[in-house]
């Protein structure tokens, strides 16, 4: 199976944005997509219909994301920072702002209004030319359909990285000012940190922490935050799975590598049967990680920013855990999408 070791250079991992980054003051810039918003003028925001409206790709107003931000906080403020979850359920990883493909990935996966549950484990933004689209679609269906959608952080659902990562300059471009970019990122800071199906699957978008040996020490995390440069919220947003026994430095510059025992250990200490993480590309879109096959890479943004070439994956748990994984290739308005900009997405801005 393929790393990111074997992929061109501009597929490589990202790194942890350096703490010098600038921090450019907000240009005001035109709207450069009005024929791509739809504008609504009530005061209460209509979830059916701005669901119909952001699956045509039509961007909500300022107003109507501000709403929106503001509901999907009320709901996230009541979830635990492990939020316990029953399946059957379908387990998603990066989606990063591949919008289009992300509609393919609930084709594939199963309406949620009609009843599917899915837990997207993070980095939904950045890198894709939709963030905005995709982002909005999420909360939406959170909003709209609470208990079947669970959004968890990853790396990426932070100020810090989003300004260096493409999100941030995005919405300058399509609304003007950043006023969205601080309605969203009020709302990353709210974000679970993790999952929990039937007790047996934990679901983390990174990894694991020298500094969280159970699943209870995470409930003392406060999560309610920017993410860390350091310690068990950065380790748990930043970590990777590594051919190796115990910990070892990432070359990302945050978090670290663990390896079999620290898995094992980890499984064997909560009692559970698979950690399911998102964070890393695979080519196959998906990756079972050492001897016992007690972690897995699950990765849902296939040609990851429009030319990695790589299939993704989501994993499907029926009501007894029984594991189907289901994979999917980028859709042609993904392919079309590219065509049609003046320029390919760069993977470091």
């Amino acid at each position: 199976m393929t790393t990111t070791a074997d992929l061109p250079t501009d597929c490589d991992a990202e790194v942890m944005p350096s703490t010098g980054t600038s921090q450019a003051s907000v240009v005001t810039l035109k709207n450069t997509n009005a024929s791509n918003t739809d504008m609504s003028s009530s005061n209460i925001l209509d979830l059916d219909r701005s669901i119909e409206c952001i699956k045509k790709c039509k961007a909500l107003s300022e107003a109507e994301i501000k709403q929106l931000c503001q509901l999907v906080s009320d709901v996230l403020m009541e979830e635990a920072n492990v939020q316990p979850i029953l399946a059957p359920v379908i387990i998603c990883g990066d989606l990063h702002g591949q919008f289009f493909d992300v509609l393919e990935l609930l084709r594939i996966g199963g309406a949620v209004e009609e009843g599917t549950r899915y837990i997207f484990m993070g980095d939904f933004v950045d890198r894709g030319y939709h963030s905005v689209e995709t982002l909005s679609l999420l909360f939406l269906l959170k909003a709209r359909y609470t208990s079947s959608i669970t959004l968890l952080r990853g790396n990426h659902e932070s100020r810090q990285v989003t300004r260096v990562y493409g999100f941030y300059e995005e919405i300058l471009t399509k609304y003007g000012n950043a006023n969205v970019w601080r309605y969203c990122t009020d709302v990353f800071d709210l974000l679970p940190i993790g999952a929990l199906v039937n007790g047996v699957f934990f679901c983390v978008h990174g990894g694991l922490s020298p500094d969280i040996a159970t699943l209870d020490h995470l409930s003392m995390i406060d999560r309610k935050q920017e993410i860390p440069h350091a310690g068990a919220f950065a380790d748990l947003m930043w970590s990777d799975p590594e051919d190796i026994l115990t910990w070892g430095v990432s070359p990302r510059g945050a978090g670290w590598l663990f390896g079999k025992n620290v898995a094992r250990q980890f499984n064997q200490l909560n009692g559970l049967e698979l950690i399911c993480r998102a964070h890393q590309l695979v080519q196959d879109g998906y990756k079972y990680h050492f001897e016992k096959k007690n972690v897995i890479t699950v990765w849902s943004a296939p040609n990851y920013v429009y030319r990695c070439g790589n299939v993704a994956s989501i994993l499907s748990l029926d009501e007894n855990l029984n594991r189907d994984i289901k994979i999917f290739k980028d859709t042609e308005e993904s392919r079309q999408v590219v065509q049609s900009m003046k320029r390919p997405v760069p993977y470091f801005l």
